[in-house]
């Protein structure tokens, strides 16, 4: 990447192709993507100017959400969805010599950040179709979710409950802005897997190179991580606003609510409900609802059968009188 710009190359059209067998046997211990991201170049015009964020950001925005759809129905999904992004985005970086910041004329958007971007306004397109059943997705700019929710969503509808590799763990991690310690130590939401002591290999690794050629996202092990079941999830302050004034995360809420579910306190489930607003919550819902589809998946009897008495039970409460429960 930072090859093309230093040579003064222009993206001029780009598509994800399937390059690679599903079942080869590299790809059943590693963290390789299974496509390619070719692109098209030119020469950029000599005379172009640098650009502004702003800008840049627009023209991306407007390029990439139509090629989403066009992939999607194309059937490309996980982490090859995130990269194939890689290429409609940069025909709006690339075109100019240089992109400045305009709230800092003097400091240049490097390709990372412009990345960041991009990888973010892809993760909420998949969040959308996953809380929608792929009848539509957030709108550019529009975040329905918390970050440490999405993460779940994401994980969770490409690889369910078992052990994942690292390197697409780790490019949804940075999608979502979210270090590892943050998921595994903070929110107790991961799971480390079988960790290799040897290093990784070239075709192990899954990164973004940086304007100056430096990888920002490739492991530091060849690992696994696992999402923890609901179960396994037993922080006593799981569900709830934190001392310092963190909101409680979604999924967490979710999880709070099963384990109450679970021990037969409907009417703490109904507090804790008014308390969080969570009736007059449309994605709330959604998520639920989705959730219950993923679970089917996975051999987690209880938690479709919790999940789905929860979505029951939201909805008597949502169609209720007024007066027998206050919204």
């Amino acid at each position: 990447m930072a090859a093309i710009i230093k040579a003064g190359l222009v993206v001029d059209r780009s598509w994800p192709i399937q390059t690679e067998r599903a079942a080869r046997t590299r790809s059943l211990s590693s963290a390789v993507l299974s496509s390619s991201v070719w692109l098209v170049c030119r020469k950029r015009d000599p005379m172009a100017r640098a650009g502004w964020d702003t800008k840049g950001i627009k023209e991306m925005e407007s390029n990439i959400v139509q090629r989403l759809r066009d992939f999607w129905d194309a059937d490309i999904k996980g982490p090859d969805f995130v990269w194939a992004a890689t290429g409609p985005a940069l025909e709006a970086y690339i075109r100019y010599p240089a992109v400045k910041k305009a709230s800092e004329p003097a400091v240049r958007m490097d390709v990372d950040e412009f990345l960041r971007h991009v990888r973010r306004i892809v993760v909420d397109f998949v969040v959308g179709r996953v809380l929608t059943h792929g009848e539509a997705e957030a709108a550019v700019g529009d975040h329905p979710l918390d970050d440490v929710t999405t993460y779940y969503l994401l994980h969770r509808n490409d690889f369910g409950l078992k052990e994942a590799p690292a390197g697409p763990c780790i490019l949804y991690m940075v999608s979502c802005g979210l270090p590892e310690r943050d998921l595994v130590d903070q929110y107790e939401l991961l799971g480390k897997g079988r960790l290799e002591a040897r290093g990784l290999s070239d075709e192990q690794e899954v990164d973004v190179e940086d304007e100056g050629g430096t990888s920002s996202l490739t492991p530091q092990a060849s690992g696994r991580y696992k999402l923890k079941p609901w179960s396994a999830r037993r922080h006593r302050l799981l569900g709830e606003d934190t001392a310092g004034g963190r909101p409680a995360q979604l999924i967490d809420q979710v999880h709070k609510l099963m384990h109450l579910w679970k021990a037969g306190d409907v009417a703490k489930v109904n507090d804790y409900f008014d308390r969080r607003g969570l009736p007059r919550s449309h994605v709330f819902a959604q998520l639920i609802q989705a959730l219950i589809e993923k679970s089917r998946d996975d051999e987690q009897s209880d938690e479709c059968s919790i999940l789905e008495r929860l979505a029951n039970h939201l909805r008597s409460i949502i169609t209720a009188p007024q007066a027998a429960f206050p919204l």
